[in-house]
């Protein structure tokens, strides 16, 4: 205490303490009203932020959207089930035709003969021909699979095939 007195007097270093303690808490009371006004300032951030014109809530539109994903999350679940069948119907389904005229023989005018193809999007199918002279006319029918047959093919029965596997697949 002596030392503390020879440099100046205790009634002064008591002073001092207690204006070094003013000090602090009017420093504390400054960063608490700045804290306040900032947090106040974030309240109404967020209220402005939950809150639309339509006075909605942020968090009940988003439960809603949430939901309506859910459907519309299944619906397309539905929708791909659906799409999935109907697709494996198409590529059974014939969707390719060609038809090529030709004269099997010399002696017939025109080009009435012809070969006829009946192809899905694999090749398989059917091939109808007609071969027509004078006297008589004759029709075949012959299987195709992926684009041959168990039966021998003519050239126009194998032209004909070959342009109707041609083009776009599912």
């Amino acid at each position: 205490m002596a030392r503390l007195e020879s440099i100046m007097p205790l009634q002064w270093w008591g002073i001092s303490a207690g204006a070094l303690a003013v000090i602090l808490v009017l420093v504390m009371i400054t960063s608490n009203i700045l804290l306040y006004r900032r947090i106040r300032k974030f309240e109404a951030s967020y209220k402005t932020l939950q809150t639309f014109m339509s006075g909605n809530e942020l968090e009940q539109l988003l439960e809603i959207y949430i939901h309506m994903l859910t459907d519309q999350d299944q619906k397309l679940k539905i929708c791909n089930e659906r799409l999935n069948k109907i697709e494996e119907k198409l590529r059974a389904a014939v969707d390719r035709v060609e038809l090529l005229r030709f004269r099997a023989f010399d002696n017939v005018g025109g080009d009435i003969s012809f070969a006829f193809a009946l192809v899905n999007q694999e090749g398989s199918g059917v091939v109808l021909s007609a071969i027509h002279n004078r006297e008589e006319s004759r029709v075949y029918a012959k299987p195709v699979t992926k684009g041959e047959s168990t039966y021998l093919l003519t050239d126009e029965e194998m032209e004909v095939i070959s342009k109707a596997m041609k083009g776009q697949k599912i």
